[in-house]
């Protein structure tokens, strides 16, 4: 038989902020095992990480220096939009 599963935390529903996987013990029992959010990838190059997580994450990691202040990344984006206006009006 299939063995139950119960949450570990006071929050029983099975929420956005409630997820879990299922991970094997030592002791070959399944429990569930809460996971954290993903962050959503932003549009510039920087880590896709959840806002409370860039506080600890480096400069380096947060920041992208581009030849020429970011002005082609600007035109990069222009063309894009204009490709998915064109695709929108097909």
């Amino acid at each position: 038989m299939v063995q139950r599963l119960t949450y570990r935390r006071r929050l029983s529903y099975n929420t956005a902020s409630n997820k879990t996987r299922l991970s094997r013990t030592p002791g070959n029992r399944i429990v569930y095992l809460y996971t954290k959010k993903v962050g959503k990838a932003p549009k510039s190059a920087f880590r896709a990480v959840r806002p409370k997580v860039l506080m600890r994450l480096s400069k380096t990691k947060k920041h992208i220096s581009r030849a020429y202040g970011g002005s082609e990344q600007k035109i990069v984006v222009k063309v894009l939009k204009a490709q998915a206006q064109s695709q929108k009006a097909k």
